[in-house]
């Protein structure tokens, strides 16, 4: 009696889960060969995809300017020439190498997966996700806090929103996740428009702030009499910026945003992927330019609002709080054009959402699933997108929608990121013998460090929610990898001319083939192996087998594609000998391959694994050997749901 038709999902099922490739269970076939990389696309102009990266990185100067003056006071002026020396010496040199060194968008933490294999990488790479998903998903919330902060404090709203932040936010987060719901494509046009317009009205705020400190001069004067009584001389000065230069550490944000945009940028007719000259020479543009363009904007924004702004409107409750600029903007251009910069700010901040979104969604599956470390439905977007909005209404809400509660996980994230950049271009160089680069980068790397350790221990917040995050990804990983141990995750078999010879001699009969684990493969061995299979499973003496051999390479690999290779032992003995990440999924894989070439059953034998279950069954998850008979039946019965078409496997 056939059995009956699967039922058809139902429309929201397939609607969350569009796109998704791989959601059933295996069909009794390896999973299919990787696609091949799409050709090379024109792209962008590089200065295009800037504004793609300035919706993050131009939209904090909606907050930078009143963190900077909460955190240095008087100083911020000073503070802030310490942080553009920071990016233009230490961050731009470092991410203009990041882009030779890792141009298709995967950014420093690919380079640093290169260095470390097996376990030890994976949970590395998982740490560097933890602060990553940090610095992403701060953005979110800390850029819908800020926009709402210029709602609620604007002169026509304020009596109607007055104490509506966190509602205002949560809905601005809402409407984020109901962009992406509905699909959401990086429009660079957008972007263009909104940081043009946006740079446009902070020029304009910059220019009038100039122009009201040197027609009152006495403000200059002031702050200038007031930074000597308060701090001495010019190096007790610059030794306090110093000091407190980590908690400007936001102002360094974009960067890995930056590199990320890498596969828009425009390269020249003759790239190829391979070396894609002109995407790397653009984006060192986009980097360059962006930095510059940023740095003007910083010193001159820091030094017209703590020089024309009243100290206390940085506190909380203060006018100023988080919105350092648009006060100015509505102070001395009046409530109309306030409100413009409020909407443009508004605008901004609400799209570095969405390009953080976008990171999010880009990065996430460039790694877990190649680990094992995802469910099925990760892969699809909607599914995702509903996660990270979840995640980040309950960061909302345990900030309180406070600018200034969450910069410091925000810095945090920032700087783990710069710091592990600049490490991994530090290690490229010295791999180049390059020694002035090396001692450069060595340079740099020790001041991104002793930044993030001292932002750790003034602001242990940022490192708590980034190993909230951490935490949460590792577990998540391991009880998805765990949950999907028994799948059939070889993406493809290729099999040399030998070994598809001995496969098509055995086709003529039964195919049976004996499961051994090579050690030191003399002739005693396979004749051991033989009469122990012929005693167990009273094989007839003409009976004719091909022994299975596995080489485990790095069982921390989840997905990997198989070779298979003939050899004739001691004149005698046939061997298909295989290369893997996993014992059980290496023969299960090769097994099914053979059924669907020959059209005939293959028969496997094994014998028991010595030792306890639960520890053989560790070493598999751990190691990919151990409890191989049973998992390699359990994966063939997860990829092949028909009893008669599976391939059968004996123990003795």
């Amino acid at each position: 009696m056939a059995s009956p038709e699967p039922a058809p999902p139902s429309r929201l099922r397939a609607w969350m889960l569009e796109g998704l490739s791989d959601m059933g269970k295996g069909t009794g076939r390896q999973l299919p060969r990787p696609a091949e990389p799409e050709p090379a696309h024109r792209g962008q102009r590089w200065w295009r995809v800037m504004c793609l990266t300035g919706v993050d990185y131009f939209s904090t100067l909606g907050y930078q300017p009143g963190i900077a003056a909460l955190a240095a006071g008087l100083l911020s002026p000073v503070a802030t020439v310490v942080l553009i020396v920071v990016t233009l010496a230490g961050a731009l040199p470092v991410y203009r190498r990041v882009a030779e060194e890792s141009p298709h968008g995967e950014g420093s933490i690919a380079m640093l997966e290169r260095l470390l294999s097996f376990w030890q990488g994976k949970l590395f790479v998982l740490t560097l996700l933890g602060f990553a998903a940090t610095d992403f998903l701060i953005t979110i919330t800390l850029s819908a806090a800020d926009a709402s902060t210029h709602l609620v404090e604007n002169p026509h709203l304020n009596s109607a929103l007055h104490d509506r932040q966190m509602v205002i936010t949560l809905a601005l987060i809402a409407l984020l996740g109901a962009v992406f719901l509905k699909g959401f494509l990086e429009a660079v046009g957008v972007a263009v428009v909104l940081v043009g317009g946006y740079l446009g009205l902070n020029v304009v705020v910059a220019v009038t702030g100039l122009w009201q400190v040197a027609t009152h001069g006495h403000v200059v004067t002031d702050w200038s009499s007031a930074l000597t009584a308060e701090h001495g001389n010019v190096l007790a000065m610059v030794g306090v910026a110093l000091l407190v230069f980590p908690k400007l550490a936001l102002g360094l944000s974009g960067f890995e945003t930056g590199v990320a945009v890498m596969p828009h940028v425009e390269g020249d007719p003759g790239d190829t992927e391979e070396h894609p000259a002109g995407r790397i020479r653009g984006t060192r543009k986009l980097l360059t330019t962006a930095a510059a363009v940023m740095s003007v904007f910083l010193i001159v924004t820091s030094f017209i609002t703590t020089v024309l702004i009243p100290e206390k409107e940085f506190e909380p409750g203060g006018q100023a709080n988080g919105r350092a600029l648009a006060y100015l903007a509505h102070h001395y251009l009046g409530n109309a054009f306030g409100t413009v910069y409020d909407a443009s700010t508004i605008a901004i901040l609400w799209f570095a959402g969405a390009s953080a979104m976008a990171g999010l969604l880009n990065l996430m599956p460039r790694y877990l699933p190649r680990y094992g470390m995802a469910p099925h439905w990760a892969r699809a977007v909607r599914p995702m997108v509903i996660v990270f909005i979840l995640v980040a209404f309950l960061v909302t809400w345990i900030f309180d929608a406070s600018v200034d509660a969450q910069g410091s996980a925000y810095a945090t994230g920032v700087l783990v990121l710069i710091s592990s950049a600049a490490i991994a271009v530090t290690i490229a160089a010295r791999k180049a013998r390059q020694r002035h680069w090396t001692a450069g980068f060595a340079v740099i790397s020790a001041v991104f460090l002793y930044t993030t350790v001292v932002n750790v221990i003034e602001r242990p917040d940022g490192v708590k929610i980034g190993a909230c995050f951490i935490a949460g990804i590792i577990l998540v990983s391991f009880l998805s990898r765990l949950a999907r141990s028994f799948e059939l995750r070889v993406t493809s078999v290729s099999v040399d001319p030998l070994a598809d010879r001995f496969v098509r001699d055995i086709a003529s009969r039964r195919i049976r083939f004996v499961a051994n684990e090579p050690d030191k493969r003399d002739i005693a061995e396979y004749r051991a192996k033989v009469e122990q299979i012929r005693a167990e499973h009273d094989f007839p003496a003409q009976e004719d087998f091909v022994f299975l051999e596995v080489t485990v390479r790095d069982p921390s690999e989840f997905e990997s594609v198989m070779n298979v290779r003939g050899e004739v032992l001691h004149g005698r003995y046939r061997v298909l000998t295989l290369e893997s990440s996993s014992i059980p999924n290496a023969l299960a894989a090769l097994l099914l391959h053979v059924r669907d070439t020959t059209g005939r059953i293959p028969h496997i034998y094994f014998e028991w694994t010595e030792g306890n279950p639960f520890a053989n069954f560790l070493r598999f998850f751990l190691f990919g050997q151990g409890e191989v008979a049973p998992v390699t039946r359990e994966v063939l019965r997860e990829a092949e749901p028909d009893p008669a078409r599976r391939p059968r496997v004996h123990v003795g």
